[in-house]
C-alpha cells in the first residue's frame, strides 16, 4: 500500500476520531504510518494493529532504544484487532485515559496542534525512539496531514471550521497553489466561502502526494 492509498484509508476515520476526542487527525495518520510502514508490516498485515501497541498475546520481533539512544531488536507481545477501526479506537482510548501508572500519560495531546501533539506523545514515552516527534512531525508536513486537521464532519461531510481552522486551511492551500501542487485556483475560493467537503479535501490531498513523486 502505498502512501496515498493509506491516508485515502485512513483519513476518513482518522477525522472521525478528532471530532469524537479532540485528537489531531495528523497525529493519528502519521502515527499509524510510521508504526505500521504504511500499513504493510506483519503487524498490521495480520493483526490490523497500526499504532504498534503493546499487550497482546501475539509475539513479534521489535526495535527498541536504549537508555544511550541506541536501538536493539528484542520480541513484544502485540494486540490485535479486527479492523482498522478497532486499531484507532484502541489508540485513540490509549491517548485519552493514558496507562495505570499514569493517565494523564498523553493529556497534552488534545486538542492541541500537530507540533506541540506529537511532541506531547513522545514525551509521554508512546516510543523509545529519541526523535519519534521529529519523524512524526516531518512525515504531517512532508504529507500535508496538518490539512486533514481543520475538517470536521457534519451531515454530507461538509467542513465546518472556526476562523482559525478556516485561516490555517486557506494558508495551506495558497501554499500548495503557488508551490505548483494543487493547479486550480477555485479550490482556493471554495475554501475561503466554506464549500469544501470532507472527500474533496482528501482527493486533494491525494492529487498533491501524486505530485510530490
Amino acid at each position: 500500500m502505498d502512501p496515498q492509498q493509506f491516508i485515502s484509508r485512513i483519513a476518513p476515520m482518522a477525522v472521525k476520531s478528532m471530532q469524537d476526542t479532540g485528537i489531531p487527525a495528523s497525529l493519528t495518520i502519521a502515527q499509524a504510518a510510521l508504526e505500521s510502514a504504511w500499513g504493510s508490516s506483519g503487524l498490521t498485515v495480520k493483526q490490523n494493529n497500526l499504532f504498534g501497541i503493546k499487550g497482546g498475546n501475539s509475539s513479534w520481533p521489535t526495535i527498541e532504544y536504549g537508555p544511550d539512544g541506541k536501538p536493539y531488536q528484542t520480541t513484544a507481545s502485540f494486540r490485535s484487532y479486527a479492523d482498522w477501526q478497532q486499531s484507532i479506537d484502541d489508540h485513540s482510548s490509549l491517548l485519552l485515559n493514558g496507562t495505570r501508572d499514569n493517565p494523564n500519560r498523553y493529556r497534552k495531546v488534545i486538542g492541541a496542534d500537530y507540533k506541540t501533539a506529537a511532541n506531547a506523545v513522545a514525551q509521554g514515552g508512546y516510543a523509545t525512539s529519541p526523535s519519534y516527534a521529529a519523524s512524526l512531525i516531518r512525515l504531517i508536513e512532508q504529507y500535508h496531514l496538518y490539512m486533514f486537521d481543520t475538517a470536521s464532519t457534519k451531515e454530507e461531510n461538509t467542513l465546518n471550521l472556526n476562523a482559525n481552522q478556516q485561516t490555517m486551511l486557506v494558508a495551506a492551500l495558497d501554499d500548495l497553489i503557488k508551490k505548483g501542487y494543487i493547479t486550480d485556483p477555485s479550490w482556493l475560493d471554495k475554501a475561503k466561502n466554506s464549500q469544501l467537503t470532507l472527500s474533496e479535501l482528501t482527493w486533494l490531498n491525494t492529487i498533491v502526494l501524486s505530485r510530490l513523486k
